[in-house]
């Protein structure tokens, strides 16, 4: 399998491997699609790790594969392609990027599908499809830009440019930097903290901040309190609760 699924603690890695670059064929976008459906769904997954590896978390798209694809091949492929990564990023659980070393064109693209992103020292990312008298495909010009601010977006996608960790997190494209061999381990870590919280107010928070962000403000204050107003029919409201009111903030466990 190019893309597996295991489950340890509440969290889910989704493991690209493909090696030795973990190049994104369609084969690999079409797994990956039905395993960010399959995390999204199952009860003992509560958040989600993306990995790729120790030493690489996704080069790309498979070039050899793409070569070989005209224009209405990409027309009929490209909507597939998206789905898959717009699969990752409406998993409606908390979802870490464990980036190592390279995470261009596709493995950025993936990358931007989580919510957050945890990177080592040796990681490199960018969107190159430019060098190839492309754009990128699979969100690059949409989540980059939201991310990390039009300009910014534009600056990696017009020159195609590689940035290393360090500028990334300058930039926002990332949100912590580590060593390489960390990576994995603070990814889990930090998805583990959020797989004891309360599985529908993190759910109800995610919509409701991506939902908003594609909207106006007075549209998505109203997103915003329906998901609040909802909750209160939660058992984990009760239980949120009844814990502050008995024990002091902090210490309810959710089931």
């Amino acid at each position: 399998m190019t893309v597996t699924l295991e489950v340890s603690d509440g969290v889910g890695t989704i493991r690209l491997d493909r090696p030795p670059m973990n190049a994104l064929d369609v084969a690999t976008q079409d797994r990956l699609r039905e395993l960010a459906e399959e995390a999204s769904r199952r009860d003992d997954v509560r958040a989600v790790v993306l990995y790729g590896g120790e030493k690489v978390f996704a080069a790309g798209a498979d070039i050899k594969e793409m070569q070989a694809m005209d224009h209405a091949a990409m027309v009929l492929r490209s909507k597939a392609l998206q789905d898959s990564f717009t699969a990752v990023a409406r998993i409606p659980k908390p979802v870490v990027a464990a980036v190592t070393g390279y995470a261009l064109g596709g493995g950025c693209e993936l990358a931007l599908c989580a919510d957050f992103r945890i990177a080592g020292d040796n990681a490199k990312l960018g969107q190159p499809e430019i060098l190839l008298g492309l754009i990128p495909g699979a969100g690059g010009t949409q989540r980059l830009a939201r991310l990390v601010g039009p300009a910014k977006a534009k600056d990696l996608i017009f020159t195609g440019r590689h940035v290393r960790a360090d500028e990334a997190l300058t930039m926002g494209l990332v949100d912590r930097v580590v060593p390489a061999a960390e990576v994995y381990e603070q990814a889990h870590a930090w998805a583990a903290q959020l797989a004891k919280g309360p599985a529908l107010a993190l759910r109800a928070a995610k919509e409701a901040v991506d939902a908003g962000l594609e909207t106006d403000i007075d549209t998505g204050l109203t997103i915003e309190r329906t998901w609040f107003a909802g909750l209160f029919a939660t058992e984990d409201r009760e239980r949120g609760m009844r814990s502050f009111v008995e024990e002091g903030p902090g210490k309810a466990k959710f089931l």
